[in-house]
């Protein structure tokens, strides 16, 4: 399997970023995670927006051509044969001088590599993280940046636990996100999600589902949780691009409610009817 840099096929063991690169030293960049199946993108519309809200955010949006993405990525998914994967795209500044001012003229360093699609869990257990909150005040909790430490923070501390997943709280106490999804609750026949301003990532699974909320019976909500709203809830499940529907069954070790399961097969059938 070949990886895709700056315009080129490249060997993965050939493909290397330079030590002066801002996405190696800073975190200087973006990155959009993208299932691909029977050949495409799913949602790549909503994927390639989204990125450039972040390009806008970091300030070099006007050094990626988005729109020149999109055709690269198809040929790139092409070229590989691969009907079915996960497709991760890279975005960084490029390279710079040292310290933290980035370059008068932006070079950006582009790559997308593709892995297998892993194997769909059963409903997984969760742990609310407390080595780490999520800062909803900052730019960065409404884009893909790749400074990701918080998540692999959250993350160890639920593996270590013995759970499957970690829930992120923000600075007020309430639930942003689990370390690489977003969460739901339904409950009373709303369907309900942390809002953005609570450091909700604007995840394009998130918007789907919310869109499509009143084709399975329910009523959608932007409201904030609290862990009490996960414990009493009817169901909990968690959503990403691979994963699609990840329900959940315990938290914290207690078992959660699981009554919702016929609206939860309607969203899955629609995520998967519009990914075909």
């Amino acid at each position: 399997m070949h990886v895709w840099m700056n315009g080129r096929l490249l060997a993965r063991e050939d493909a290397h970023v330079p030590v002066t690169d801002r996405g190696l030293l800073l975190g200087d960049g973006l990155f959009e995670t993208m299932a691909v199946r029977n050949g495409e993108v799913c949602d790549l519309h909503g994927h390639l927006e989204r990125l450039n809200s972040g390009l806008e955010v970091l300030r070099f949006g006007e050094a990626v051509d988005t729109d020149e993405l999109g055709p690269a990525i198809k040929q790139y998914i092409g070229s590989q044969k691969a009907s079915c994967g996960v497709l991760r795209l890279t975005v960084t500044r490029g390279t710079g001088p040292r310290g933290l001012t980035p370059p008068a003229e932006v070079s950006p360093t582009l790559l997308m590599t593709l892995s297998p699609m892993p194997p769909r869990r059963e409903a997984i257990s969760l742990r609310i993280a407390t080595v780490t909150r999520r800062n909803e005040h900052s730019p960065l909790s409404r884009i893909k940046a790749l400074p990701y430490l918080d998540n692999v923070l959250a993350l160890l501390q639920a593996r270590a636990s013995g759970a499957d997943e970690a829930l992120l709280l923000n600075t007020r106490g309430a639930i942003a996100c689990a370390s690489a999804a977003n969460i739901f609750v339904i409950r009373d026949g709303c369907l309900e999600t942390p809002p953005i301003e609570d450091g909700a990532l604007p995840g394009t699974t998130r918007a789907r589902i919310l869109s499509w909320a009143g084709e399975a019976g329910l009523a959608p909500r932007e409201v904030s949780l609290g862990p009490q709203a996960v414990a009493t809830a009817d169901h909990v499940f968690l959503t990403n691009s691979v994963s699609l529907v990840q329900e959940a069954r315990e938290c914290e070790g207690r078992s959660l409610n699981r009554r919702a399961a016929s609206a939860i097969d309607r969203l899955r059938s629609l995520l998967m009817s519009a990914s075909q």
